[in-house]
This record gives structure tokens, C-alpha cells and sequence, in this order.
């Protein structure tokens, strides 16, 4: 039978597994604990032998293991987790010209959006990730690589999906009495499932919001990205207005560039007419290779130019910087769900 896990567990959850009651300050020592990035209980050096041995042999602090290592010489890390279950994700440090170091994490095990230009979805969907199995792609990372300075959601899978377990596991990072991680460093990114953009917005958390729109011309997005056939893009339009109104924030569109698919003044202008008078930001990202899949990655010129295009149209565009390329680390490249026996 699988221990219970615990690292997305809040201090009362803890108690209610050592039979403790609510509020005992037992479930706050182990909080701690785990919010420090303990990995073992034996680590817990202010709860008793006794307690310990009850936590060993009922929960696990890492459900899951780090089955491979890869870094690419620009500094991106990726890591390979294995589940419990024998499944595999994926999740990625990066690092920026500032040294932060933010974490990209995933939220399912595989995708069923079935993005035509993304590794992941060649995949399909196998199931969502636990609250707990969130929480330890950050403390995997954070041992290796050091304390982390952002979140990301744009992992493997599609976050607002798997919203409650995503919450579950942004309220203990961002517990002042745990981590303490601030909202304001934590990104969401959708393929565009308008209910749980609402969702967000009516129920919080409120945090950043990135839309992977990669194009504004329905017909070929409905391509694309089939997630646009039972989610509009006038539909998806009105629910980030919705979303930026109800909490302030502005939302990034991401837009990965295919040479001669999205990349025309065309292209530029339904983006346009697709944010209307939102103080959108576009973040333009060529496509990052993919082995068998029928694209080819845009020249710097002609990004350039689509950029060009957009900020004549009075949209603000920032180019993405490519990183983790050479470890299969980088946007829609992250891909290794099969199961190890």
C-alpha cells in the first residue's frame, strides 16, 4: 500500500495523520520541516524518535525520485522524476540574465491538448499530478540547483486542469509560516480553457496569467491547438478581460512562431483584433525543434518582423531567450512520461 503523501499536506492534515489534535503545534514542527526541503524525517530533529518512526512508516516526503539529471551548458536543468506509479515527468530550472532561478513545473503526467507543434502533446494524457507530487518538483529542484525565485506552470499538461491540485500545492508554497514564496512570483500558463480561467479569477490564487495563444486566426488555430473547438477564441478573449479586470493583472500571450504559418502581418493584425484595447504583452518564442513534426523554426529576421508588425499595432512584444535546447529543456520540448519498471 503507497504512503501517504505529505509535502503539499497543511499543518492540520499533518496532525490529523499523527492523531494529533487540530492546531497542535506537532503538524506546524513538521510544516516547517518540510517547507525547509527536508527529504527525510529522520532530518526532524526536534520531534521525537517515536514520532518520527510513525511518519517513516505511514507517509513519504518524495513520492517520487529524480531518475535523471541533464544540463545544458546555457545553465537550464532538467530533471526527470520518476512517480510512483512507474510514470515519468518532466520539470526544468531556469535561469536568467539576472541570475533568478525559476522553476518550470508540470501539472499532469502527459497532455491531452494535443498541440500540433508541442512534444508533449504527442503524448496524450495519462493522469493528473497529486498536490504533494507539484510541490516536489520544487524541492527536487531547489536541492540541486539552490533556492528558487519563481514558478511557472509550463510543464508537462495543462495547469487548469488539474486547478485544485495547482492551488492545493501554491497554498503551502506561498504560506508565510512554510515557504513563503510571493504570488507575484508565481505564473499560470493555459493552452486557453475559458472555465478555468474564471475560476481563477473569481477564486484566486491571484497570480500571473499566460496565455499560450501561438495564433489568433481561428481556422488555423483550431489546427493547431484543438483545445479552440470547444473554446472559442471570442470566448477566450472576453474571459481574459474578465480575468485582468477581476484582479488587476496583466496577462502575457505566448505566441511560438512556425516559419510561415503564424509569422505574417496577417497573423500580427488578427492578434490585433483579438486583444482588442487589452494592455496585453506578447511574448514571441520561435519554435523550439521537435523530431517528426512538420516545422521549421522561424529566421531571427523574420521574428523580428512579426515583432515589428505587432508594435506597429501598439502591441508590446519581448522575444523569448531560448534556453535548455540541447537537453530537450526548452517550450513544448519536454516529452518523457513513459512508464520505468
Amino acid at each position: 500500500m503507497s504512503k501517504i503523501q505529505i509535502a503539499a499536506f497543511s499543518p492540520d492534515e499533518i496532525n490529523e495523520v499523527l492523531g494529533e489534535k487540530a492546531g497542535s503545534f506537532r503538524g506546524k514542527q513538521v510544516y516547517k520541516w518540510i517547507a525547509s526541503g527536508a527529504d527525510s524525517f529522520d532530518q526532524m530533529t526536534n520531534i521525537s524518535q517515536a514520532m518520527r518512526e510513525k511518519l517513516e512508516e505511514s507517509c513519504t516526503l518524495r513520492s517520487s525520485e529524480v531518475s535523471q539529471v541533464l544540463k545544458d551548458p546555457d545553465g537550464t536543468v532538467k530533471l526527470q522524476l520518476k512517480l510512483e506509479d512507474g510514470y515519468c515527468v518532466e520539470t526544468v530550472l531556469l535561469t536568467d540574465i539576472e541570475e533568478r532561478k525559476t522553476a518550470c513545473v508540470s501539472s499532469q503526467v502527459g497532455c491531452a491538448m494535443k498541440c500540433a507543434f508541442c512534444q508533449t502533446g504527442k503524448l496524450g494524457f495519462a493522469r493528473n499530478l497529486t498536490a504533494s507530487e507539484i510541490v516536489e518538483q520544487f524541492f527536487h529542484l531547489e536541492k540541486i540547483c539552490g533556492k528558487l525565485d519563481n514558478i511557472v506552470f509550463m510543464g508537462m499538461g495543462e495547469p487548469l486542469l488539474n486547478l485544485e491540485a495547482v492551488r492545493k500545492a501554491i497554498a503551502v508554497l506561498t504560506d508565510e509560516k512554510g515557504r513563503n514564496l510571493s504570488l507575484r512570483r508565481i505564473t499560470i500558463s493555459t493552452s486557453g480553457i475559458i472555465k478555468g480561467i474564471y475560476d481563477l479569477a473569481d477564486n484566486g490564487p491571484n497570480l500571473r496569467l499566460a496565455v499560450s495563444l501561438t495564433t489568433a486566426d481561428e481556422d488555423l488555430r483550431k489546427e493547431l491547438m484543438p483545445v479552440t473547438i470547444g473554446n472559442p477564441l471570442s470566448k477566450l478573449s472576453e474571459a481574459i478581460g474578465y480575468y485582468m479586470e477581476k484582479t488587476g493583472n496583466r496577462c502575457t500571450l505566448e505566441a511560438a512562431l512556425l516559419h510561415n504559418v503564424n509569422t505574417t502581418k496577417g497573423s500580427a493584425l488578427a492578434l490585433k483584433k483579438f486583444a482588442k484595447q487589452m494592455p496585453v504583452h506578447v511574448n514571441v518564442i520561435p519554435w523550439n525543434p521537435i523530431e517528426g513534426l512538420p516545422y521549421t523554426t522561424p529566421s531571427q529576421n523574420e521574428c523580428k518582423e512579426f515583432m515589428r508588425n505587432l508594435e506597429a499595432l501598439g502591441i508590446k512584444a519581448t522575444q523569448r531567450t531560448r534556453r535548455g535546447q540541447k537537453i530537450g529543456g526548452a517550450c513544448g520540448q519536454l516529452g518523457k512520461t513513459q512508464k520505468i519498471d
